[in-house]
């Protein structure tokens, strides 16, 4: 499983996923489970981020879920019509 920084914004978001690649490279089929809860201060980055995260864990054939998603991040998903990725 992964959790979400507290802060995920453009300045850092290429580093978080930079730190994750270990586990990315191991998924193989392997569930991904992201979670949400510590996230606070955010843009547009973090949903870059978990959009990345979902396409990987679907080309190693794992399944994606989120949890603990922000009601404002699933907000801003809906602005850029991605309400989808929380279902």
């Amino acid at each position: 499983d992964l959790s979400l920084p507290a802060t995920l914004t453009h300045a850092n978001a290429t580093a978080q996923l930079a730190q994750w690649e270990p586990q990315l490279a191991r998924l193989r089929g392997e569930p991904m489970t992201v979670d949400c809860a510590a996230l606070a201060h955010f843009d547009s980055a973090a949903l870059a981020l978990v959009l990345e995260l979902a396409r990987r864990a679907r080309a190693h054939g794992s399944a994606f879920q989120l949890r603990g998603v922000p009601q404002r991040l699933q907000d801003l998903s809906a602005v850029y019509g991605l309400e989808t990725i929380w279902h």
